[in-house]
């Protein structure tokens, strides 16, 4: 496969470790990544504890080529995001004149209190990130991108850093479903990653309307071995007397 730019994602906040709310994300950044050519390497989950986000952050940023978090810029007393990011770089984190100035032309006049003046705080010299959404901006240190948690807000931003974002080739793939059962297809997988080692092979089992089955799928960068892959998936399930339909590759 072609080179890729990487990412990891620290999500921040208790309430998703605690079940309370589901992140979606996730799935929104990866969505976002992917067809710019920027793969997802790794995520971590954090609770709204300063070291915690710090050390998460640190422990992305040298390994990947851009880190994303989620979660924790807003006016409450656990929004301790930017607090973390500062810690993770060893800069101040001091209310900006740029952004306070955003927050004083959303709010009118008398509801700027000091809860939402928290959202002004910005570590060092981080250039900000537009919210098209609710105004109080996120903001970029080196390769950290720091958004907002709330899903509509994280698309926004995710729009205004597209420029920012130098990506590689797409990832593309394939996906076939079939009633093999994944034991059946183990062993004649792995012989086919070991033979194409430049695209990702992954089976994923499932269950619908009382039938089991796997879903197969290739990844690559590059449509002429993925075309390949495919035929040797479908030669692989046909060797072993298998239905199979072809699906859309999002839905793997």
């Amino acid at each position: 496969m072609s080179e890729q730019p990487t990412a990891g994602m620290v999500i921040i906040g208790e309430e998703i470790l605690g079940g309370r709310t589901q992140d979606t994300n996730l799935a929104r950044l990866a969505n976002f990544l992917g067809p710019i050519g920027i793969a997802i390497r790794e995520v971590r989950v954090v609770v709204d504890e300063v070291e915690e986000i710090a050390a998460a952050v640190n422990a992305l940023r040298t390994r990947y080529t851009y880190v994303f978090t989620t979660g924790g810029i807003g006016p409450t007393h656990d929004d301790v995001t930017a607090d973390g990011i500062a810690r993770a770089f060893g800069v101040e984190l001091k209310e900006r004149a740029d952004a306070l100035a955003i927050l004083e032309a959303y709010y009118a006049e008398g509801d700027l209190n000091a809860a939402r003046r928290r959202m002004a705080r910005i570590p060092g010299d981080a250039s900000l990130i537009e919210n098209p959404v609710s105004a109080a901006p996120g903001f970029r240190l080196e390769n950290v991108f720091t958004m907002a948690g709330v899903p509509k807000i994280v698309d926004g931003m995710l729009e205004s850093i597209r420029p920012q974002l130098a990506g590689g080739p797409p990832l593309l793939s394939v996906s076939i479903r079939s009633n093999a059962l994944e034991a059946e297809i183990s062993e004649g997988l792995e012989a086919l990653q070991n033979e194409m080692p430049d695209v990702r092979f992954g089976s994923y089992p499932f269950a619908r309307s009382g039938r089991f089955g796997t879903r197969l799928v290739g990844r690559t960068t590059d449509a002429d071995r993925l075309a390949a892959a495919e035929e040797k998936i479908v030669a692989l399930l046909e060797r072993l007397g298998k239905e199979y339909v072809r699906e859309d590759p999002d839905a793997a």
